[in-house]
């Protein structure tokens, strides 16, 4: 009875977050009904409730897509066993180039590394190392060059950083003759040594063109251990279910290619998410991926709110442009083959993925100052009336507003249940509003094809008076926009609005967060 109870609370605790979408999106288009209900034939309330139900009908679809995920990742497991009973052992080990991409990075890190990764177990006849370096300090060059020379590895140098990451690889290529790329980020730290023994058995397909593993970061302080669920999200949820439609991603690194598969796609695209174009060029092509979840190295934490931004930045920079790239490859304007229902579905959510939690948040922020001041009845109604009325509207109304509850709880909820943090899952929340307005304004830039190089104040140094500077710098947009949302809620109380501004006040609070996190994080 014992291993009864404890499986149905196993399943119970799998079920919440599915529950907990699944509602949320049943109060936000709920809610947009009220509106409707209550716009009283104004054009003006009515074009109000019409906007709140398109995005609530685009927030339903990324909840649905979210449950759809979360429970499909749960068969993954089964899925993955039985697979590595089907495949057999290699007969024969075939040779392995060993890529390691560098650009202006800290040499030690970069060699220490490098030094791990030759302790890999596999023969040495059969496996080839090469240092691909981008940097432009002279210095820094020469003694990576150096320690290439000392240690046997291949080392390779570009005056010009032509297609960035993509760049870099794609030359590689014409230096190298290896049947396979496995290819690491510079500071990522080898934690098993059978990551070729074990994933190349699975090539035995030969219509497998490339296998990701699961990336995470080394633990470090509360902040980076945060940062570091944003990746175990996807990694842990999203990459599993994708497998099972063949549309895994490539994720740049802790990865195996298959030479022969990369030269008939024609390298990897020149974009700075390289590894997504790459992923969907091989699906387009016909080739199987494989996703294996497990962790073969670690890579260093982030540690600065800064570098989260910077790499926040890249990401939605990328998908974005993305987003194009796949409509003219694989869309409407597309005249090859087409992808399959589920497949085009994966590829549109994840290039609009970090578009609808930063583009939508704001969105939804400022619909929301236009019902608080809108004729709309929101909430003026007390708890004894709450209790007392069985109306429709009011019914509607309480679980409207229960969109914006639940909007926090599912995030805290998934970080207790998997990473057995609720203090996590409140910073996840937060970073999200946190890194809307970068992400956004990343968005833009890639829309309007402007560099995707951006610079960032750090406010190095111990003067408060500097590091407020440099937080005040980086996050003009979000204290100008939180200013305005505290005057408005504010306002909203002198008209005796308490729920309005309470409202408004509390998106305050989520937008200011990014000066905080400049200034506590760096």
């Amino acid at each position: 009875m014992v291993v009864d109870s404890m499986d149905l609370l196993d399943r119970a605790a799998s079920l919440a977050p599915i529950i907990f979408f699944i509602l949320l999106t049943i109060a936000g288009i709920t809610f947009a009904l009220y509106l409707l209900y209550t716009s009283s034939g104004s054009m003006y309330g009515y074009s109000l409730a019409m906007l709140f139900l398109a995005l609530a009908a685009v927030s339903g679809f990324f909840n649905i897509f979210a449950s759809y995920s979360y429970y499909r990742s749960s068969l993954y497991d089964d899925y993955i066993e039985n697979l590595e009973r089907k495949t057999d052992e290699l007969k024969e080990l075939p040779t392995v180039a060993v890529a390691v991409p560098v650009y202006n990075e800290d040499p030690e890190i970069v060699k220490k590394n490098l030094l791990r990764l030759k302790e890999m177990d596999y023969p040495s006849s059969r496996i080839r190392f090469y240092l691909l370096d981008d940097s432009t300090n002279a210095g820094d060059a020469s003694e990576l060059r150096q320690f290439s020379k000392r240690n046997g590895y291949t080392y390779i140098h570009r005056r010009l950083r032509t297609g960035f990451k993509a760049g870099a690889l794609n030359n590689m290529l014409k230096h190298s003759n290896e049947e396979f790329i496995a290819i690491f980020d510079y500071d990522e730290h080898l934690k098993d040594k059978g990551f070729l023994m074990d994933l190349l058995k699975y090539f035995n397909d030969p219509s497998v063109s490339y296998i990701q593993t699961e990336k995470r970061y080394s633990k470090g302080t509360f902040f980076s251990d945060t940062v570091d669920l944003f990746d175990a999200f996807f990694f842990k949820f999203i990459q599993p279910s994708r497998a099972l439609n063949n549309t895994a991603i490539f994720a740049g690194s802790c990865g195996i290619i298959r030479r022969s598969a990369l030269d008939a796609i024609g390298g990897f695209p020149e974009y700075i998410v390289e590894d997504t174009f790459f992923s969907l060029e091989s699906d387009l092509h016909r080739y199987k991926s494989l996703y294996i979840p497990k962790v073969y190295a670690l890579g260093k934490p982030i540690k600065t709110f800064t570098e989260l931004v910077k790499q926040q930045w890249r990401y939605n920079y990328g998908d974005t442009q993305f987003l194009g790239y796949f409509m003219k490859k694989a869309g409407l304007l597309s005249r090859k083959k087409p992808l399959s229902v589920m497949s085009n579905i994966d590829y549109i959510t994840h290039g609009f993925g970090l578009n609808y939690i930063s583009t939508f948040l704001i969105f939804f922020t400022i619909v929301s100052v236009l019902i608080v001041f809108s004729s709309v009845p929101l909430a003026k109604i007390t708890l004894q009336q709450i209790a007392q009325t069985r109306s429709l509207t009011t019914t509607m109304e309480i679980l409207g507003f229960s969109t914006f509850a639940l909007s926090l709880i599912a995030p805290v909820v998934l970080t207790k249940i998997h990473f057995k943090s609720i203090r996590k899952g409140f910073m996840v929340f937060i970073l999200n509003f946190a890194l809307a307005f970068i992400r956004a304004k990343a968005a833009l830039s890639a829309v309007m094809n402007v560099s995707p190089s951006i610079p960032w104040h750090t406010g190095s140094g111990s003067g408060m008076n500097r590091k407020i500077g440099a937080a005040f710098r980086n996050s003009i947009s979000e204290v100008v926009f939180s200013s305005s949302l505290f005057v408005l809620g504010i306002f909203a109380f002198t008209i005796h609005d308490l729920s309005g501004g309470l409202w408004l006040l509390w998106y305050s609070f989520l937008y200011i967060s990014t000066f905080y996190f400049f200034y506590k994080y760096g």
